[in-house]
């Protein structure tokens, strides 16, 4: 968990405690169908049972031990209502049944719209979500240690972005949990 590619990609960034993801993401891979069936299929049971299982996985290792909330990356509110869910939604609710622990929805939103990220390059992910999201209630988060979760990371800039939102609160740590990384 400490020399992973993952944690890596952070390093300088921001300062996460942690960082793992359950799967490696391959272009035209069974992950690749997985998220597929997960984010536009409507199959949110797979977000479900990957959260399910990897639950499992970080609740007993002793890096992970300490998180105290789970927060998903959200979705603007249209495209939420658009897709009906949000996937990471989805993977944050399998993580909370097998490790025990809430998960928040609502204190990190996302304030407006922005375009897909997937013809960006690493740069213009950055600039695209920079200013995006918010913090509805700092008091629910104060002093806490967040596993943010995502269902897939590429560059990492919404992760980066969400987690110095979540930082900019007195006290908090955060740790980060994805279903899939990838790397370009």
């Amino acid at each position: 968990f400490d020399e992973n590619a993952l944690n890596k990609l952070f390093w300088g960034r921001v300062n996460v405690q942690h960082a793992a993801a359950f799967y490696d993401f391959k272009k035209e891979g069974k992950v690749q169908n997985l998220l597929h069936q997960l984010k536009y299929k409507g199959q949110q049971q797979v977000g479900v049972k990957v959260g399910n299982l990897y639950g499992s996985e970080l609740l007993s290792n002793e890096k992970f031990a300490s998180v105290d909330l789970i927060i998903p990356v959200p979705l603007h509110p249209d495209k939420q209502k658009k897709r009906g869910y949000n996937q990471s939604e989805c993977f944050a609710k399998g993580l909370s049944q097998t490790m025990h622990l809430p998960y928040d929805s609502e204190t990190l939103i996302r304030s407006f719209a922005s375009e897909t990220q997937t013809k960006k390059s690493k740069y213009l992910r950055w600039e695209n979500v920079k200013t995006i999201f918010k913090i509805t209630d700092t008091e629910k988060i104060k002093g806490k240690h967040i596993l943010l979760v995502d269902d897939v990371i590429t560059t990492g800039a919404t992760i980066e972005s969400c987690a110095q939102h979540l930082l900019s609160v007195a006290e908090t740590k955060v740790s980060i949990a994805a279903i899939a990384f990838t790397t370009l």
